[in-house]
């Protein structure tokens, strides 16, 4: 029998009330405190042979691009969706199992934050209380007073129905704590974490919805899911941005070219009144605003090949943060984000253990493969060419699905290992298949690079020197599907959204394939693909005031998903 069902056989016996009489409270804490250290003692001798578990209440999908192969059957490893609002389609696969028995795909830092090892140790306390104070009854306890904020149970973690398919390898195991750890009772939590906890159950009950005035919910892997942590997130998220930095390394947004995402990110951040606070007691989450742009403008030196600049300033930037606050210390740095988009940004982090191991990244450079970027956890950032930056919102729009003759279209430079493989297979040998290095001058007098993408089916975005590419949010723009081709890479809200719906993904080894693998798709598949493609706008694009579900927000509300993730309850 656990220490819990011990504690109320014993109140059993007392009685509710009148085993507290007569010197009975006394001997009630004297019971209290022998039983705790029993406790204690139990979980010290089980320690040498297993650890408990925390149980994330919420799977998040890691997807290296799964991707077309079997045009017979449209794909060998096809992306299953989940239910998005009533009935779940013939591929969807039920809430990963987080028991005993299997692994959580999340991962999370080598060992666990103070914020997750309190929620844990609280819950202990409060359930083992109630314990004391309340007969054995089927019926269920009722939920402890935490200030107008209830608590998960301990004993029954939820999971949010979220999509798994397309995944990369999971870690090795689970999330874990020591019982060393968990013997550790704080006195109490913050309130931004009870809320934090509260948000989790809220979106693990999201009322089915199957319709919606502002969104698409085929769009999406759990349209439920997504709609109502959103709505928290308006509702509940504050966010601290750290003064500290000297210009132009910090505070400093570059908001043209093809590294704009962090720049806009930044700036409208920096002036947001809905979600930013000046008292970082009130805030669950904490900017810090450095650009990586600059940070290699600035701070790289030529033809030295080396990070090491760079790396030295963000050292010492997080460490002077940690110095001069507390925040950072509480967590380890597991409440804090950054936001960069030149490809170098990863690793540039190398030097700080907990900025790397700990803290959210959002980078343009989602690459699954090289350990640094944690699905899950860190946020793939969209990467956008803003060639207007007075008006980032005026370049898109497209032609109808009827008036685009091209089958699939490409030109750009020759970097990374994809692109020249690319060109060598399908450059200047197929009509249907336009395909560049470069697009040749004669050619381009006649139609224009975006009037190519206006014009062409598809829009082959293959990886450069990084998996990552800004013909991505390109072919969205002008409404011409992606297809994407660039293995490890963790596409941008990957956790809510269905990519399947509006693009196609070719590993790298099918190239020689692909214009097998385009005709592979029925006119009809097409169709409501590039449909989607064009109701898929409104979240990948930067306006100057921030809307609704925009690119802005968007960002913003995967920091606070992958946030909530990492919040574990055991």
């Amino acid at each position: 029998m656990d220490v819990i069902g011990i504690a109320k056989a014993v109140a059993s016996r007392l009685g509710c009330c009148g085993g507290l009489a007569g010197g009975g409270w006394r001997t009630l804490v004297l019971l209290a405190v022998a039983l705790a250290t029993s406790a204690a003692a139990l979980f010290a001798s089980s320690s040498s042979s297993s650890t408990g578990r925390v149980s994330i209440w919420f799977s998040v999908p890691f997807p290296a691009l799964s991707s077309y192969g079997d045009v017979g059957s449209n794909s060998s490893t096809s992306w299953p969706t989940l239910p998005l609002s009533h009935a779940p389609p013939p591929l969807a696969r039920a809430p990963l199992p987080l028991g005993p028995s299997s692994s959580p795909v999340a991962s999370a830092p080598p060992s666990p934050s103070p914020i997750a090892s309190s929620v844990a140790s609280e819950v202990k306390l409060r359930t083992f209380l109630r314990g004391l104070k309340t007969p054995l009854s089927s019926a269920p306890s009722p939920p402890p007073d935490t200030g107008g904020t209830a608590t998960p149970s301990p004993t029954e973690p939820v999971n949010i129905p979220i999509n798994e398919a397309a995944t990369v390898s999971p870690p090795s195991s689970p999330t874990e704590i020591s019982n060393a750890a968990e013997v550790k009772v704080p006195t109490s939590l913050r309130e931004t974490d009870l809320q934090l906890i509260q948000a989790k159950r809220e979106i693990a009950d999201a009322p089915m919805i199957s319709n919606d005035s502002d969104l698409y919910p085929p769009l999406f892997l759990n349209f439920s899911v997504f709609k109502r942590s959103y709505e928290l997130m308006e509702t509940i998220l504050k966010v601290y941005v750290y003064e500290d930095g000297n210009r132009p390394l910090c505070h400093t947004p570059v908001l043209g070219g093809i590294y704009a995402s962090e720049g806009w990110f930044m700036k409208l951040m920096q002036e947001n009144q809905q979600f930013v606070v000046k008292d970082p007691e009130k805030a669950h989450l904490f900017y810090l605003p450095y650009s990586s742009l600059q940070l290699r403008t600035q701070l790289y030196v030529p033809d030295s090949h080396s990070l090491q600049p760079i790396s030295l300033f963000l050292r010492d930037y997080v460490n002077s943060i940690s110095a001069k606050y507390p925040f950072w210390n509480r967590t380890r740095g597991a409440d804090h984000f950054l936001v960069a988009c030149h490809d170098w940004a990863p690793y540039t982090t190398k030097l700080h253990n907990e900025l790397r191991e700990h803290t959210i990244k959002a980078v343009c450079n989602a690459d699954a493969s090289e350990g640094i970027f944690v699905p899950g956890r860190d946020v793939s950032l969209p990467e956008t060419h803003i060639r207007t930056p007075k008006s980032p919102d005026s370049d898109v729009g497209g032609r109808p699905a009827s008036e685009r003759s091209i089958l699939a279209f490409f030109a750009g430079q020759m970097h990374g290992r994809v692109r020249p493989i690319l060109v060598g297979q399908w450059g200047g040998r197929d009509e249907d298949m336009r395909i560049y290095e470069a697009l040749p001058a004669g050619i381009a007098r006649k139609m224009s690079y975006v009037e190519h993408m206006r014009s062409s089916k598809y829009c082959v975005c293959p990886m450069g020197y990084e998996v990552n590419s800004p013909r991505i949010v390109e072919a969205i723009h002008y409404e011409c599907v992606p297809v994407i081709i660039a293995d490890n890479f963790v596409l941008p809200f990957q956790e809510v959204l269905d990519w399947s719906a509006f693009s196609v993904v070719v590993a790298e080894k099918d190239i020689p394939r692909l214009k097998e693998i385009l005709l592979g798709i029925g006119e009809e598949r097409y169709m409501t693909m590039q449909m989607n493609v064009k109701r898929l706008q409104k979240h990948f694009v930067w306006h100057g005031r921030p809307r609704k579900y925009d690119l802005f927000h968007m960002i913003l509300h995967s920091i606070w998903f992958n946030r909530l993730n990492q919040i574990a309850v055991q």
